[in-house]
């Protein structure tokens, strides 16, 4: 057996320095290189507390800063991403598992999302209340601003690195707020560069505070007072214990999701087949949207199947740092286990393969499923893995039916040509968001994005992030 190469120990960043390790934490393997291993120190709860301080203390010598002195900010975020856009994807790409194509877009994709944020900063206002509209407002002038919150907590999760880390952090320091970032722990290098790159660069100290560890360092962060929001992706289970720790004050949320995809009869088959296909598996399918429930009208199932069957073998399953790889290893050895785990409990109910399980290692290859049972565990639970299940329904409403037999309801997608059907959905459809004749991992940046259901409280997405890290206060005045 190789020896493994030992990277430095991985420790929190805290007003503008890395810390010391404390020997405290747990071994880390990275899924996109073989024969790396590192440390990544626990967070203790003073560790916690100071990094909150720090971005509190921030917080208050900057609070009163102008809209433009926040636009500048961002600047500055958007200028160091393109600077350190290829150690970033690299850094994604060898501690995640994610092909280096795609994870060179995700960087991409957090310079325009930033981008964003700052063109929409600038049109942040309020409004002119009525107040009199009653008569006891008559001669009386009311008016609304926003103003931050203080210290946000960004808990994000492993799958998208910089991107759900950006999607955090750019709203919150655009809305005037300071950020504790803790990452999970295979986000945590990709953190913790940005971090020092940004101090380099001439970011304030405290302004973004990044802490390492797992489940412990995050109920730390969001059991500290000071921590005035706290804003969390993953899943369900956790989402529910830190909102026991957050309290009262605010917890904005994007949890699970098993999202459904439905082709009704009268769709374009093939570009629904190359769509959804690419939407259940690229990245192997380690995102919160991927395709996982394939619902079809039953006049147009055989067709459908033999397109999606189609689509899925193009898909380039290898080493990340291929450029023409859409499929790489999973996140973990656990995570493979589980997803090999939920495709045998399907078949053990009678699910049958029409893409059968086939793994390497930590990589999972496309798998697909047919005559899935209800009370099969893949039918209601999240696989966030490279399976996709096809069902046949009789007709719309039953699609629609299907499609709602779930506890979640983060984001959707309906292929049809018929307007009528479209606005149907819309209107029945529970999920936060819905796409026509886009599948359900399509993602645009400037529209809400969130979840009904169990798939979490709150909106990201430009505007309606910053407005969520922001709070609306009114003043009014007798003028007379």
């Amino acid at each position: 057996m190789n020896a493994k190469k030992q990277l430095a120990p991985v420790t929190a960043f805290i007003d503008g320095r890395q810390l010391p390790a404390s020997g405290q934490g747990f071994v880390f393997t990275p899924s996109g290189v073989e024969g790396l291993v590192f440390d990544i120190d626990e967070s203790s709860l003073e560790v916690v507390a100071a990094a909150v301080e720090s971005a509190h203390e921030a917080f208050v010598v900057r609070r009163q800063a102008s809209l433009i002195d926040r636009m500048e900010l961002l600047d500055l975020l958007e200028g160091t991403l393109a600077e350190e856009a290829s150690e970033l994807a690299d850094l994604i790409s060898c501690d995640v598992g994610k092909p280096i194509r795609i994870a060179r877009g995700e960087v991409v994709r957090g310079q325009q999302f930033v981008r964003a944020c700052r063109d929409a900063v600038s049109q942040l206002g309020g409004e002119v209340v009525p107040v009199d509209a009653a008569r006891g407002g008559v001669g009386r002038f009311g008016y609304t601003r926003r103003f931050p919150f203080g210290v946000v907590a960004a808990i994000t999760p492993f799958n998208a690195p910089i991107n759900l880390l950006l999607q955090k952090m750019a709203p919150a320091l655009a809305a005037g707020n300071t950020v504790v970032a803790k990452p999970a722990p295979p986000a945590t290098r990709v953190a913790l560069h940005l971090a020092r790159a940004l101090t380099a660069n001439g970011l304030a100290p405290g302004v973004f505070n990044v802490l390492t560890g797992d489940r412990a360092a995050a109920v730390g962060l969001a059991s500290h007072p000071r921590a005035s929001v706290v804003s969390f992706t993953g899943g369900v289970t956790a989402g529910e214990n830190l909102l026991r720790y957050t309290g009262v004050r605010k917890f904005v949320s994007e949890l699970g999701s098993n999202a459904a995809n439905i082709v009704l009869a009268d769709a374009d088959i093939g570009e629904a087949a190359a769509k959804i296909a690419a939407a259940a598996f690229e990245a192997s399918g380690q995102q919160c949207i991927s395709a996982q429930r394939i619902i079809v009208e039953r006049p147009v199932y055989d067709a459908f199947l033999e397109r999606f069957l189609a689509a899925a073998r193009t898909l380039n399953v290898g080493a990340v740092d291929d450029e023409a790889t859409d499929i790489g290893p999973m996140v973990s050895s656990q995570a493979a286990d589980r997803v090999q785990s939920l495709c045998e409990d399907a078949v053990a109910a009678g699910a049958r393969y029409l893409l059968p399980f086939q793994r390497k290692q930590r990589t999972v290859h496309p798998v697909i499923l047919a005559d899935l049972p209800a009370h099969a565990r893949l039918w209601s639970e999240e696989v966030f893995g490279p399976v996709a299940i096809v069902v046949a329904a009789d007709d719309a409403d039953h699609a629609l039916r299907l499609a709602n037999d779930s506890i979640f309801g983060l984001q959707g997608a309906v292929f049809t040509r018929d307007l009528k059907a479209a606005f149907r959905f819309s209107e029945e459809f529970d999920v936060g968001s819905l796409w026509i004749n886009e599948a359900s991992r399509f993602r645009l940046d400037m529209y809400p994005f969130g979840g009904m259901k169990q798939s979490g409280v709150g909106r990201e997405g430009v505007k309606y992030a910053i407005e969520e890290l922001t709070q609306l206060k009114f003043t009014g005045i007798n003028w007379r």
